[in-house]
């Protein structure tokens, strides 16, 4: 099993980054969001690969943030991402760096970097992260600690699309946190991948399977967005849906091998 949609940060700034984000997002972790407390989240849950994906905040924070991701580019049951803000300065030379070390994709988090996806400043990065052969995950709809302005609707999504047709774009909380309708509305059928980051609780399952129908199950990527989400009971609550053998494994692992064109080993369970 793959889990497309993590989060970690440097022991030394775990604890407290996580008491301002429990604070802000009014939630509690189901982790203390260090790669230690991930690994054994992922034993516990089965899960054989947990995707990291770092958020940039600040432009000056490309250095540190991508030198910490370099630790997790393969190493057991952990693979990070790298992350870019959207006010850089050099786009194109932060995405080739990415590139050339290594990471399958970058993050991108409208709310926390405060601004619209269809933004000229992502089109040019989601454009050339696609040149390059980057997966471009993306926070969509809405987030507990932005409560007053979505920065990733749907309807401009599908504005961004339109322009960049990007190859390999994944739009986390199934196309939209809170924005689920809006998803159906606008979304459906578009060249996007969408992840179950948090998403159980909220959405109805009736909801959730006439959207994983309508999109595809292809398109469909088991996610938790830990510590907000607990990875044993995101898999036990996919277990329980009227999912085939089959459909269940592409959600699991298959799609997202496929997306990052790479096999992901099984690990130990022990």
């Amino acid at each position: 099993m793959i889990d497309f949609h993590t989060h970690i940060f440097p022991n030394k700034i775990a604890k407290n980054t996580l008491a301002i984000l429990s604070a802000s997002c009014e939630t509690n972790p189901y982790t203390d969001a260090t790669a230690a407390g991930l690994r054994e989240s992922s034993q516990k849950a089965g899960v054989d690969c947990s995707i990291i994906l770092p958020v940039a905040t600040k432009p000056e924070q490309f250095t540190s943030i991508n030198r910490f991701a370099e630790q997790f580019r393969g190493e057991e049951r952990l693979l990070s991402f790298g992350g870019i803000h959207p006010e850089t300065s050099d786009y194109k030379g932060e995405l080739q760096y990415l590139k050339e070390h290594g990471f399958k994709g970058i993050k991108l988090h409208p709310d926390y970097q405060q601004t619209f996806i269809d933004d000229i400043k992502y089109k040019r990065i989601i454009s050339y992260a696609s040149e390059l052969g980057l997966i471009v995950s993306i926070h969509a709809g809405f987030d507990p600690g932005y409560k007053e302005l979505t920065h990733c609707t749907p309807d401009r999504v599908v504005n961004m699309v339109e322009d960049v047709q990007p190859d390999k774009l994944v739009l986390a909380h199934m196309g939209g946190f809170f924005r689920w309708d809006e998803v159906e509305q606008y979304l459906i059928g578009i060249p996007a991948w969408f992840d179950t980051g948090v998403v159980f609780g909220y959405i109805t399952d009736e909801q959730f399977m006439r959207i994983a129908r309508k999109q595809g199950i292809h398109r469909i990527l088991f996610a938790t967005d830990s510590p907000w989400g607990d990875q044993t009971e995101f898999v036990e609550h996919i277990n329980r849906l009227p999912l085939t053998a089959d459909e269940k494994q592409m959600i699991f692992h298959t799609n997202a091998e496929k997306l990052l064109d790479m096999k992901i080993p099984a690990c130990s369970s022990e």
